[in-house]
């Protein structure tokens, strides 16, 4: 398989100018501001899993405008006092899964928030419980043009607000630190641990993983294959409205989020990746404001990134800034 984009030498220099809106804080503050008006309280009950060794909870807290998002919580059977977590999202068309699927986070000491994505859950993967009640304007199959025409309703608005407010049931929960709280996520779960880390009050370090979402316009040009291509097929047939959809994302951008992350944040990216083209990731890096920053490359691993191994790296890099 042969690169798919910049060689690693040209991307550690990659840091191309992204449109950033005028009214990128504002839209943003007000856009958090709302939700947690629209009030809602966060409930948590017993899993039906048959896992025994860990406790693992149906959580389900208010998103975007109060609506119920659904999450796993896990954590060891037994801990002494609040243990330092760990909120993921994750990656485009898959969901939460069943309960106890994913649990290695808590087999490794930490409260484990794994979150649904609202309307999605059903690419792959063991489904997902959270519906998206909002409609759309014209689009393409898939999420990426829901909404396209504004800000305002552009389908990720609400993702985002969602994962905010998942930090903000996170923070609450009675056997959690607030103070040692890590977003993760692969692929979208990247782009949109990016936002969360840049939004949220009180997350502490950040973990994206091949991050989608970031330097949209790049993404759309030069990627071979998955969403970034729904915003190319919507721009074949309308031709007009290039300016304004790119505006629209640009309030999405993880390039700009990563602009206002001072936390510490370690990236992974594969430089044969389809996907996720590796420019679009390196972009948000190299546009990072945190002073601890990593990055761990994989030269011959197309989207599937790290896998395994950068859970390990993970793992490693944030018992060292968590005591852990």
């Amino acid at each position: 398989m042969p690169l798919t984009d910049l060689t690693h030498a040209e991307l550690l220099a990659f840091r191309p100018e992204v449109q950033e809106p005028a009214d990128f804080d504002a839209f943003w503050r007000r856009t958090i501001a709302e939700a947690r008006a629209a009030g809602g309280t966060a409930e948590l009950t017993p899993a039906d899993t048959p896992v025994t060794q860990l406790i693992v909870e149906d959580l389900v807290f208010p998103g975007f405008g109060g609506e119920p998002v659904r999450a796993w919580v896990s954590r060891p059977l037994h801990a002494d006092g609040p243990l330092p977590a760990v909120v993921q999202f994750q990656g485009y068309g898959g969901g939460r899964g069943l309960a106890g699927e994913n649990v290695a986070w808590a087999l490794a000491g930490y409260v484990h928030v794994f979150v649904d994505t609202r309307g999605q859950g059903s690419g792959w993967g063991s489904g997902g419980d959270t519906p998206d009640p909002h409609g759309s304007g014209p689009a393409t199959p898939g999420v990426m043009t829901r909404g396209i025409h504004s800000p305002e309703t552009y389908y990720y608005r609400r993702v985002y607000t969602d994962a905010v407010r998942a930090v903000d049931a996170t923070r609450d929960l009675p056997f959690v630190d607030a103070s040692r709280i890590a977003v993760t996520g692969g692929s979208q779960g990247g782009g949109i641990a990016l936002a969360a880390a840049a939004l949220s009050d009180g997350v502490a370090a950040a973990m994206p993983d091949v991050a989608f979402l970031c330097a949209f316009r790049r993404g759309v040009e030069v990627a071979g294959g998955g969403p970034y291509l729904e915003l190319a097929t919507y721009l074949s047939v309308h031709r007009d409205e290039v300016a304004d959809v790119f505006r629209t994302v640009s309030y999405f951008d993880g390039v700009n989020f990563a602009r206002r992350i001072h936390v510490p944040t370690l990236f992974s990216v594969a430089l044969m990746d389809t996907v996720v083209p590796p420019s679009t990731t390196f972009a948000a890096y190299n546009h990072l404001a945190a002073e601890d920053r990593a990055i761990e490359v994989y030269p011959f691993n197309d989207h599937e990134g790290g896998g395994a191994a950068q859970w390990r790296a993970q793992a490693g890099w944030l018992a060292a800034r968590f005591g852990a």
